[in-house]
C-alpha cells in the first residue's frame, strides 16, 4: 500500500461505511486451478480415506487418527500454512480454507486435523524464533510430530487471562505447574503450545513436549459430539523446560492466544460452509427417496422451502467467508500496512488476521449458527429416522453443537464485533463518526438519502444494503451517546448491535458477489444467485430494521422514541419480495444438482 487515502479503503470493518462496489471482492468464482486442485485432493481424501472409517473414529479406535494424520501429511495436506523455508508449502489463506471446507464430512476428523494445522502449529509459525521454527515446523508439516494448543483451564475459559498455570524461573529453565482442560489432540500430541503466568502475573506462551518429565495426560472426555476426537486434560507437574522454549516474549502471551484465535474463527466459519453442503446433500438424497402419500417428500412445499433456505444460507456464508480470505491474501500480498512494509511473510499474515478480526468473528458466529440451522432442518427432513444412529445426520447434529463454543463462544464474539469497530473509530482508523454525520444530514434533507434503484440486476438489493448501513450506524450512534461510559459493560446493547452488523456484512457481501458475477457469466447463468441474493437481502434487511427498533425502544425514553422511529422509517423504504416464488426456484435448482448448485 502506498499510504495514500486509499490505504484504508478495503481494511477491516470499512464495508460498514463505504458504498458498495467501491472495491471489488474476492469470490468463489475466482478460485484458481491450483486452489481447486488442492480442494479436490482434500475432498478425495476426506471421502475416500476418512469417511469409510467413521465408525472406527467415533469408536475411538487406538491409532486411527494418527494414521489418518500421517496419510494426510504424505499428501501435503498438513503443510499448507507452514512456510516453504521450513518444509511447508506456504499457500495463501484461501487455499488453506478451501482444504478446511472439504474435511468436515467427519467433524471429529476435521477438528483433529484443524487443531494440528491451525491452533497447534501456527503459534510456532507466527511467534516462534528461528531455532524453534527449524526444530518443529518441518516435522509438524509432515505429521511426524503432532500439535495441540493448551489455553483453557477449569476456571478460565472465555476469560483466558485468568489462567492459574504458573511458570517459575529456575536458572536456565522454567518450571511449569497447572492443569489445562479440554485440550484437543492431547491424547496423542507431541508438542503443546502452553500458556502460563511468569511470576504469577505475566501471561506467557511456552512450547512443551509430551516427553518432558512431569507431563501427563488425563483420561479422554466423554463428549456429546465430536466423540472421535481426542479431548483430555494436560497436567503439568513441576515440568522443567529450557528457556529456549519460551514462545515470543515474557508477558506477551495474550498476543499469541488472541492472534491464533482469529485463524481458528476463520476456519470454523469457512468450515461451516463444507458442513452445510454435506448436510444439504444428505437431505436432498433422502427427500428424493422417501415417499409419503405416494410421492417423494421433495415434492412437498415445506420441504422444498427448507432446501431453499439451506441453500441461501450456504451462499451467504460462502460469500462472506471467501471475501474475508481474499482480503487477508490481498493484505499480505500488498505487504501489510504501509507502516510495516518489509516484514516477513508470517508477520504480514499475523497482521492481516488482526486487521480482519471483525470479519473472523462475524464468520464464526454466522457460520456456526447457519450450520446448526442447516443440520436441524436436514434432520427434520429425515423425520424420526434422522433421530437414530442409522443415519449420519444424527451424528452431525451432535457434532455441530460444539462450534458455537469453540474459539471463543458466540456470545464473546458478538461482544468483540462492535467493540472492535468502536475502538477503531476512536483511533481514527474507521471514519464512523463522519459517516454518522452524513446519515444525520441525509435525515435532515431526505433528498440526499440514496432511495433510487440503479440499473443493475441487483439494484434494489444494493439500495437495501446501503440503507441498512445507515440504520445500523444511526442507532449505534444513539447507543454511544447515551451509554458511552458504560457501553463496554452493556452486553445487551453490544449483542443487538452485533447482530445488525453481521447482517450488514452479509448483505454487502452477497450483493457485491452477485453484482460482480452477472457481467462475467451473464443473466441466465446467474439467475439462481440473483434469486438467493434477493431473498437473503430481504430477510437481513428486515432483521436490521426490527433490530434497530428493538434497540431504540430499549435505550431511549418515550418522548425521544417517536422521533427515532420516524427517522428509521425514513430509511426503511425497501418493499417486500415474493419469498415463496424465490424459494421454489432455488429448491428446484438444489434438487436438480443433488445438493448445493453453485460452483465456484
Amino acid at each position: 500500500m502506498d499510504g495514500n487515502s486509499d490505504e484504508l479503503a478495503n481494511l477491516g470493518g470499512v464495508w460498514l461505511i463505504e458504498p458498495l462496489y467501491r472495491q471489488s471482492i474476492f469470490t468463489p468464482e475466482q478460485f484458481t486451478e491450483e486452489q481447486l486442485a488442492f480442494a479436490q485432493t482434500a475432498a478425495d481424501f476426506a471421502t475416500g480415506k476418512v469417511l469409510p472409517r467413521v465408525a472406527e473414529i467415533e469408536g475411538k479406535k487406538p491409532g486411527v487418527l494418527k494414521e489418518l494424520l500421517s496419510a494426510a501429511g504424505e499428501l501435503g495436506l498438513l503443510m499448507l500454512d507452514v512456510p516453504e523455508a521450513y518444509g511447508g508449502l506456504g499457500t495463501d489463506k484461501t487455499t488453506s480454507m478451501l482444504v478446511t471446507e472439504q474435511m468436515v464430512c467427519v467433524p471429529s476428523w476435521a477438528v483433529t486435523m484443524g487443531a494440528h494445522v491451525g491452533i497447534g502449529s501456527l503459534p510456532i509459525v507466527f511467534f516462534g524464533n528461528e531455532e524453534q521454527k527449524k526444530k518443529y515446523l518441518p516435522k509438524l508439516a509432515t505429521g511426524e510430530l503432532l500439535a495441540a494448543y493448551a489455553l483453557t483451564e477449569a476456571g478460565s475459559g472465555s476469560d483466558a487471562l485468568a489462567a492459574k498455570t504458573t511458570a517459575v524461573e529456575d536458572g536456565d529453565h522454567y518450571v511449569l505447574n497447572g492443569v489445562k482442560q479440554w485440550i484437543t489432540n492431547a491424547g496423542f500430541a507431541d508438542v503443546f503450545t502452553v500458556f502460563a503466568k511468569v511470576g504469577g502475573e505475566k501471561f506467557t506462551g511456552f512450547i512443551v513436549e509430551k516427553s518432558d518429565q512431569g507431563v501427563s495426560i488425563g483420561p479422554e472426555e466423554h463428549k456429546m459430539g465430536i466423540r472421535g476426537s481426542s479431548t483430555c486434560e494436560l497436567i503439568l507437574d513441576n515440568v522443567r523446560i529450557p528457556k529456549d522454549r519460551l514462545l515470543g516474549r515474557v508477558g506477551k502471551g495474550h498476543k499469541i492466544a488472541f492472534g491464533i484465535l482469529n485463524i481458528g474463527r476463520l476456519k470454523l466459519g469457512v468450515g461451516s460452509v463444507g458442513g452445510s453442503k454435506h448436510a444439504l446433500k444428505l437431505a436432498v438424497d433422502y427427500a428424493k427417496e422417501r415417499k409419503q402419500f405416494n410421492k417423494p417428500i421433495c415434492e412437498f412445499g415445506l420441504i422444498r422451502h427448507k432446501l431453499g433456505r439451506i441453500c441461501c444460507g450456504i451462499y451467504a456464508t460462502e460469500s462472506m467467508g471467501y471475501r474475508a480470505t481474499g482480503m487477508i491474501d490481498a493484505f499480505v500480498a500488498a505487504g501489510g500496512r504501509a507502516t510495516a512494509v518489509g516484514q516477513d511473510h508470517e508477520s504480514r499474515v499475523q497482521q492481516a488476521l488482526e486487521e480482519y478480526a471483525i470479519e473472523c468473528a462475524i464468520l464464526k458466529v454466522f457460520g456456526t449458527e447457519q450450520l446448526d440451522f442447516t443440520i436441524d432442518e436436514a434432520l427434520q427432513i429425515f423425520g424420526g429416522y434422522g433421530y437414530t444412529e442409522h443415519f449420519p445426520i444424527e451424528r452431525l447434529a451432535r457434532d455441530a453443537r460444539i462450534n458455537r463454543i469453540f474459539e471463543g463462544t458466540n456470545e464473546v464474539n458478538r461482544l468483540l464485533i462492535p467493540a472492535t469497530l468502536l475502538k477503531r473509530a476512536v483511533m481514527g482508523r474507521l471514519k464512523l463518526l463522519d459517516f454518522v454525520s452524513q446519515v444525520k444530514e441525509e435525515l435532515r434533507n431526505p433528498d440526499l438519502i440514496p432511495l433510487h434503484v440503479d440499473g443493475s440486476t441487483v439494484g434494489r438489493e444494493r439500495r437495501a444494503a446501503e440503507l441498512a448501513k445507515r440504520i445500523t450506524c444511526y442507532v449505534a450512534d444513539i447507543a454511544i451517546q447515551k451509554h458511552m461510559a458504560e457501553l463496554e459493560e452493556r452486553q445487551d446493547i453490544l449483542g443487538a448491535l452485533s447482530d445488525m452488523l453481521i447482517d450488514v456484512y452479509l448483505m454487502d457481501s452477497v450483493v457485491a458477489r452477485t453484482a460482480q458475477n452477472v457481467p462475467s457469466f451473464g443473466r441466465d447463468k446467474t439467475e439462481l444467485q440473483r434469486e438467493m441474493c434477493t431473498l437473503l437481502v430481504a430477510d437481513a434487511y428486515d432483521r436490521v430494521v426490527q433490530g434497530a427498533r428493538r434497540l431504540a425502544a430499549s435505550i431511549t425514553e418515550e418522548d425521544e422514541l417517536q422521533v427515532i422511529f420516524a427517522n428509521i422509517e425514513r430509511l426503511n423504504v425497501v418493499r417486500p419480495v415474493n419469498q415463496f416464488r424465490a424459494l421454489e426456484r432455488i429448491a428446484v435448482a438444489v434438487l436438480e444438482a443433488g445438493g448445493y448448485p453453485v460452483l465456484g
